[in-house]
């Protein structure tokens, strides 16, 4: 009965639709509209037949949704179908709030388990710790359930109390809390400090709402503890609310001056966005981190600032995402979030790296062509181009993690060594406290010593594949023992890998510790500790001649059009 009435329902929805495009088009039946009529027809036609006659029940309403999904995969993947269920987690990722009890969970096993308690938020205040593994939730047992429907029991109304059994490594008994569910608001600057003696740093990670403002409190508190000169992290900072990058470029800009400007199909919505606040200083020596993670609202703040020769940008190009997105609402509370226009910042460039209205003929899509790219010049005269992310005024190599510490660290076995150090530790005073020795590393090998996390490198896979091609082409029984012999040397050896590599999986050690005592901001204050790009940072704003000198026209951006697809995003 179900299923008949969901294919009545999803039946009238579509006779209705067909409806008003028929009605369209009998006002100007023109080719185009046409074209929408007959293939309403089809798909209607089709989506009948295969619900009578398919050899098995479908599910009507699932069917309308993979449709729906298929259309907009078309496009681009910004514009997406929003249902009522799924609502609240959009507005999660625009305003950074949500009834629940703050913290971030992980499958552990058959259940799930406690990643990291947001501090000062319920999870944390009522001593949750991560590692923790969660049994059940309000008497529902969580075994074999997936993340989402875990989170979906943990969520809830503020202020509704919520009963979750788990279990501790270490303790053989199974604890039993309960508190009371918050309105959970992540922060967008999670850290902020002094990190050298008068450099104030400000880690930004997201563009919900309130950014600015965020912002503008990290930055002022900084100045009256004595920064006299910034570093703005945008590092892995996706993007957000528009007018939120706006407010933060706000902070070291004038008033009335443009930031971005928006271009569409729908002329009515164009808009240009230019400050409207008082700024906190203009003047103070500002360099801006961006990665490859940088994308939308953060290549906003860091494309304005470097058009306007407002501060020196430092790392890697940046994404190069500049479609602007809008939310439309449709029936049933569901909503279209569809990309309307284009953005385009100070210099009149655009930044967006991959062109979506082209696609190539086997459907995928590719990057804007050397040929189409063009020259801009910065407030002060500076070349600077369009075609796909923001190029740093000193671009650096990022460090790729070795094969071995990733498989450490995606078989959680460095989460799995920091929960236990965590439970035989008391408390520390300060993050430096908690630096992994050379000692403590030897009891990480140790732990270690009896777990799985096997890995490949390049070269096995490449050795392999050629492997395959010499059996299939007749030529590997000829050459067995020179294919045995490289493949011995070639073998990695994983007590090698594991001194050659400690630096770095040191540093995730550290990292990992720190944020069982002090939290996110122990996690961030930890990888700061060896940071090259951090270091280049506070080396420019040391130097005020080569500060300068960059923001100069007679510095040039090593910004050119050759080799520009090397950097393009992924």
């Amino acid at each position: 009965m179900k299923s008949r009435f969901n294919f009545h329902k999803s039946k009238l929805i579509l006779t209705l639709a067909l409806a008003l495009v028929i009605s369209f088009g009998f006002i100007s039946l023109k080719d185009k509209e046409f074209d929408i009529v007959r293939n309403f027809d089809i798909f209607y036609s089709l989506f009948r037949e295969l619900n009578f006659f398919y050899v098995d029940d479908t599910k009507p309403d699932k069917l309308i949704e993979s449709a729906i999904e298929g259309m907009l995969t078309s496009l681009d993947p910004y514009t997406s179908f929003i249902p009522e269920k799924d609502m609240e987690d959009y507005k999660f990722m625009t305003t950074g709030e949500y009834g629940g009890i703050g913290a971030i969970i992980r499958r552990g096993g058959d259940y799930a388990m406690v990643l990291e308690p947001y501090e000062n938020f319920p999870a944390q205040v009522a001593g949750l710790k991560a590692g923790d593994t969660i049994l059940s939730i309000d008497g529902v047992s969580t075994k074999g359930k997936d993340i989402a429907t875990v989170s979906e029991l943990l969520k809830g109304t503020p202020n509704t109390a919520i009963k979750v059994k788990l279990k501790r490594i270490g303790t053989r008994d199974v604890m039993e809390k309960t508190f009371t569910r918050k309105k959970i608001t992540i922060p967008n600057v999670p850290f902020y400090d002094l990190v050298e003696d008068r450099v104030g740093y400000i880690r930004l990670s997201g563009f919900t709402r309130d950014a600015g403002r965020e912002t503008r409190d990290a930055l002022e508190q900084l100045k009256e503890r004595g920064a006299t000169s910034i570093i703005l992290d945008l590092r892995g900072n996706p993007g957000g609310l528009l007018i939120e990058s706006v407010n933060v470029s706000n902070l070291f800009i004038g008033k009335d001056q443009e930031i971005v400007s928006t271009k569409g199909k729908v002329k009515q919505w164009d808009n240009i966005y230019k400050t409207a606040l008082p700024p906190v200083d203009t003047a103070i020596p500002l360099v801006v981190l961006v990665n490859r993670g940088s994308a939308s609202a953060s290549e906003i703040v860091a494309g304005a600032l470097q058009d306007l020769d407002r501060a020196i940008i430092i790392g890697q190009r940046t994404f190069g995402k500049g479609l602007v997105q809008t939310t439309r609402p449709l029936s049933y509370n569901a909503q279209l979030k569809v990309t309307t226009a284009k953005y385009y910042i100070p210099s009149g460039r655009c930044i967006q790296a991959v062109d979506y209205a082209n696609r190539n003929e086997d459907g995928s899509v590719g990057y804007i062509p050397d040929s189409l790219i063009r020259e801009f010049s910065t407030r002060n005269g500076r070349k600077v181009f369009d075609g796909g992310g923001i190029v740093p005024d000193f671009t650096l190599t990022q460090d790729q993690l070795s094969n071995i510490t990733i498989s450490l660290f995606t078989k959680n076995l460095i989460f799995d060594y920091a929960t236990l150090f965590a439970a035989n530790h008391k408390e520390f005073g300060m993050v430096s406290d908690l630096k992994v020795s050379a000692a403590e590393y030897k009891k990480f090998l140790d732990y270690i010593s009896d777990k799985s996390y096997d890995y490949t490198t390049s070269s096995d896979d490449q050795l392999d594949e050629l492997v395959k091609i010499a059996r299939r082409e007749k030529y590997y029984e000829g050459a067995e023992k020179e294919f045995e012999a490289l493949k011995s040397k070639l073998a990695h050896d994983k007590s090698k890998d594991l001194q050659t590599f400690k630096n770095e999986i040191q540093l995730l050690l550290y990292e990992e510790i720190a944020s069982r005592y002090f939290y996110q901001k122990g996690r961030i204050q930890a990888s700061l500790d060896d940071d090259p790009e951090l270091a280049r940072a506070v080396e420019v704003l040391s130097d005020p001649q080569l500060y300068t000198s960059v923001l100069k026209s007679s510095f040039t951006i090593a910004n050119t059009k050759t080799g520009m697809k090397g950097y393009l995003p992924d």
